[in-house]
């Protein structure tokens, strides 16, 4: 049921996955004058809490969902409108309102596929239009693609978006290709022509943004920009107690206080992030691996390899965006930037800025491939 002065505020859509959500609390009230992106209502999924922001401008009306109250995406959460139009009205959208069916049509289309690449297999994803140079976002140690999930289907909306588990980590097989970064920016290459794409726009994160400078030293036309989050490869120190805790961590009570250093907010870890890392560290071999790759290019608080220091008189446009109170890696790192890089230091967010501060971080990318 449509209704020309009403805009909805509705569950969102969070990452690949994310069937529901529950209300947190509301952070205006009933008769605010609300600006577009201003944060609404806080949401807990299973993964993370996150602010929805508002759409469009408007008057915030009614607030339907309560606090408390787990809905799906896509349900009606509140209504914008302006005065003039009435409580009647607005009655009787909110008693007319149906969860849209694309809601789950998204559900029609695999959420990933898989790929074999020199005998590993890879799980990955792809989203948004099939024309342009795709944005290829890149995991960092230990994580997964689901560490874009407040990022993918913002950046689709615009442009192709691809995103992989690296080998050894999410559910692409246990196994690397190597323990250096040229090994695996070697793979992601490899990954690209498996899946028949030639060229795209990297987006890395921590190691992954090692991972991507690389590749644009080594296959300089391979990559059209880069964009470096917290990332490796810009600085020699690295947080030797992160590394070798999330190592080493083999139960929730271990693991909890290391993960929280990825984060400003520490209460964004939950138990079900928990859950999900202990369940990957469990795989046969993971525990191995990843040993392996922290001391390949960590050992000792050092990074062995800086490639993004390197890409100086590359051409290749780059961004770098940093949450000012990493605890991993320290944004002073994004100063080492080559000349020309644009960089930007994010307040009130810690390693996992795209998360943490997920609408600025979509902006920033935004505006940096519009000018690619």
């Amino acid at each position: 049921m449509a209704h020309p002065g009403i805009t909805p505020i509705v569950m969102p859509k969070w990452g690949l996955e994310m069937r529901e959500g529950t209300i947190a609390g509301w952070l205006v009230d009933e008769g605010t004058r609300i600006a577009v992106g201003q944060p609404i209502v806080d949401v807990e999924t299973d993964k993370i809490s996150n602010a929805v922001e508002a759409p469009d401008p408007g008057l915030l009306r009614r607030k339907v969902a309560k606090d408390g109250e787990t809905l799906p995406v896509k349900a009606l959460l509140g209504v914008l409108a302006e005065p003039e139009v009435s409580d009647a009205d607005i009655d009787a959208y909110i008693a007319g309102y149906v969860v849209p069916a694309a809601a789950e049509g998204d559900d029609e289309a695999p959420s990933f596929a898989w790929v074999e690449v020199d005998g590993i297999r890879v799980r990955h994803a792809r989203r948004g239009p099939e024309a342009g140079t795709p944005v290829l976002f890149i995991h960092g140690f230990g994580g997964d693609l689901g560490n874009w999930l407040f990022n993918l289907d913002a950046i689709a909306e615009s442009h192709p978006v691809i995103a992989l588990d690296l080998p050894g980590h999410g559910q692409s097989d246990p196994r690397l290709p190597g323990h250096t970064l040229a090994d695996l920016a070697r793979f992601v290459g490899r990954f690209l022509d498996a899946i028949g794409v030639p060229r795209v726009h990297a987006v890395g994160h921590s190691m992954g943004g090692a991972i991507a400078a690389q590749l644009a030293r080594d296959e300089p036309p391979r990559v059209a920009s880069l964009t470096l989050v917290n990332s490796a490869g810009l600085g020699p120190e690295i947080n030797a107690a992160y590394i070798d805790g999330f190592v080493s961590a083999a139960s929730r009570r271990e693991l909890k206080p290391v993960v929280e250093q990825l984060f400003a907010d520490p209460s964004l870890v939950t138990r079900q992030l928990l859950d999900d890392l202990l369940k990957y560290k469990r795989v046969d071999g993971v525990p191995e691996l990843l040993q392996a790759l922290a001391s390949s290019l960590f050992a000792g608080g050092r990074q062995a390899e800086q490639p993004a220091l390197e890409l100086e008189g590359s051409g290749v446009p780059m961004a770098v965006v940093w949450g000012e109170a990493d605890r991993v890696i320290p944004a002073s790192h994004a100063q080492h930037a080559p000349p020309g890089a644009k960089v930007k230091v994010l307040p009130e967010a810690g390693h996992m800025a795209m998360m943490e501060k997920a609408s600025d971080f979509n902006s920033l990318l935004r505006g940096h491939l519009a000018e690619c």
